[in-house]
């Protein structure tokens, strides 16, 4: 069992900055799992923003977001975190922090445990 607790959003203006967190609960350890992150937009499915691999040595973002977000984590913190920056309209809507199970790292279906979401509101 994979434990994923989230915390940060909220309500920011356009081209202002927002950092999520997404913390590894029990014993489940950062160094063990490839952690993507994904948008679900009013209406809309659950989108890829981006992941980091199990080892933390890369990361890989949908091209909507290259640029503007990282992802990093935090081994004493045992925590994985998505920093955004300039932010836009479109970028609000719940973000998931979700552990790979397998396969692609782009697809929803390959991520088997999810946290509870956060809300990201950026008015124009």
């Amino acid at each position: 069992q994979v434990e994923l607790v989230q915390s940060g959003g909220g309500l920011v203006q356009a081209g202002g900055s927002l950092r999520l967190s997404c913390a590894a609960g029990g014993r489940t350890r950062v160094s063990n799992y490839a952690v993507g992150w994904f948008l679900q937009a009013p209406g809309k499915e659950r989108q890829f923003v981006g992941v980091i691999t199990w080892n933390g040595d890369s990361t890989y973002y949908a091209d909507s977001v290259k640029g503007r977000f990282t992802i990093s984590r935090e081994n004493a913190n045992n925590t994985w975190y998505l920093q955004m920056n300039r932010l836009k309209p479109e970028d609000t809507g719940v973000y998931y922090c979700a552990s790979h199970r397998l396969g692609t790292y782009d697809v929803s279906r390959n991520y088997d445990y999810w946290g509870q979401g956060t809300q990201v509101t950026v008015s124009s």
